[in-house]
């Protein structure tokens, strides 16, 4: 009775102590169960030229790897290793082996065998193989320039339509030496593109390339002809009195949150002149950079002079250097043509378009811009009142608004903007018949004969 107790007990214990092994087996971070996690930094192509990413994450870390080359001929091992210690993070970047870049085939697979180190699976540890496939693209995206104009001025504008064609084409845009992006708009007939480009007057000279790109990450840059014009702009020193701070600089300075607690006159110009105008300047910017991506096959515009017997009060691209007592105190860039005529006279532009705002901002008053396509706009600053709302469509030669003294202004003019995809331009070009002929329909003309011809 005795013996059999003993033996009762000792089997509780037995069976106690199997329980808690299972237990501990189940819990303790030495069994872990979860497979190694692998991620690979793909979108599925690849060029035999660029290492390919891969992450491993493992929580009783990775014991060993083995990267496989996989196609139809088989399976061969690009790389291999056993790890001294475990690593519960590992990043790999696979380069391609030389025998894959003779392959005929469009597509491989890549492999990856991962073992852990932990004591699951009767101490060998958790297996997991996961495989990538990749379609092979080693060829860059073909790119030729179909018509340009000749030349672009500093501050000015050029056209350029191409062609571009790709199996895997995943971006194309122009890029200029100043690391500014023109979006091209598709023209025409599929694999065409055009885009207006512009020089910055703030900047010392102008290149432009058309670089394209595809899913492989093959990347081809064609550099533009143009024939650059340096063109020199009037420094002007202008005279700010005692009367235009204590009447339009105090009345400006209520309207900003900027200058709500600023009491010196001078600081109110200074705030106002730099720092509202770099507001005012960005939000002209950003809805003036929008290009659509609807395909366009062709691009008419008329010569723009929108103030009717309007005489020119102050020229674009005009350094500004602002004394008060014979001081500097501030300075600006003017980026528009001001015109002047008659107080509130009718502002009649001769293109139409879509009105992207017509609103009130900062120091160029009442301001409405219309959009005329092909990333193309103009603005109509310091206007007493406008005719139209956003999103309206403008028809040409209709009132747009009235001239007036709204922003920061004492006299009645208008302030004419002209901006190619948010860089402003000078309103001249646009405004002389010969040059948008020589620049723009010539160019789109030429273009479209080609293409015709192909």
């Amino acid at each position: 009775m005795g013996k059999s107790k003993s033996t009762s007990t000792l089997g509780l214990l037995l069976f106690g102590l199997i329980i808690a092994g299972i237990i501990y087996v189940y819990k303790s971070s030495s069994f872990e169960r979860d497979k190694a996690v692998i991620t690979m930094q793909t979108n599925g192509y690849w060029n035999l030229k660029q290492s390919v990413g891969v992450d491993i994450t493992d929580e009783s870390g990775v014991k060993s790897y083995k990267i496989l080359l996989k196609t139809a001929d088989g399976e061969s091992v690009i790389t291999h290793e056993q790890l001294i210690e475990p690593m519960k993070t590992l990043h790999l970047d696979i380069k391609p082996p030389r025998s894959a870049y003779s392959l005929k085939e469009d597509s491989l697979t890549i492999v990856v065998e991962i073992n852990d180190a932990s004591s699951w699976n009767f101490m060998k540890g958790n297996f997991v193989r996961k495989e990538f496939e990749f379609i092979i693209d080693k060829r860059r995206p073909q790119t030729s320039i179909l018509s340009n104009s000749y030349k672009i001025s500093k501050g000015g504008s050029a056209l350029v339509i191409f062609r571009a064609t790709d199996d895997n084409l995943k971006d194309i845009y122009i890029e200029s030496n100043n690391n500014k992006k023109f979006k091209p708009q598709p023209f025409y007939k599929d694999g065409y593109y055009i885009s207006l480009l512009a020089w910055s007057l703030k900047d010392k000279d102008f290149k432009a390339v058309i670089v394209a790109k595809d899913y492989a990450g093959n990347i081809k840059k064609t550099h533009i002809p143009l024939y650059l014009k340096n063109k020199k702009y009037r420094t002007s020193t202008l005279k700010i009195s005692s009367r235009y701070l204590e009447t339009k600089t105090a009345q400006l300075a209520e309207e900003f949150v900027e200058t709500q607690a600023i009491t010196d006159p001078v600081k109110q110009f200074q705030i106002i002149n730099e720092v509202i105008r770099g507001k005012n300047e960005d939000l002209i910017r950003k809805y003036t950079s929008v290009v659509s991506d609807e395909m366009i096959d062709d691009f008419r515009i008329n010569k723009m002079y929108p103030l009717r017997n309007g005489k020119v009060a102050a020229y674009f691209g005009d350094h500004r250097y602002y004394n008060h007592n014979g001081k500097r105190i501030s300075e600006a860039y003017h980026m528009g043509l001001d015109l002047a005529s008659v107080a509130m006279a009718e502002i009649k532009p001769q293109n139409g378009g879509k009105v992207v705002y017509s609103d009130y901002n900062g120091i160029y008053g009442n301001m409405p811009i219309i959009d005329h396509g092909l990333g193309l706009y103009t603005l109509y600053g310091h206007c007493s009142s406008t005719q139209v709302n956003v999103d309206d469509y403008f028809s040409a030669k209709n009132v747009l608004a009235n001239t007036g003294k709204t922003g920061a202004v004492m006299g009645d003019h208008l302030h004419f903007g002209v901006l190619v995809q948010g860089i402003e331009v000078r309103p001249q070009e646009w405004m002389d018949s010969k040059w948008i002929k020589l620049n723009i329909t010539d160019v789109i003309k030429n273009a479209k004969e080609i293409i015709n011809k192909s």
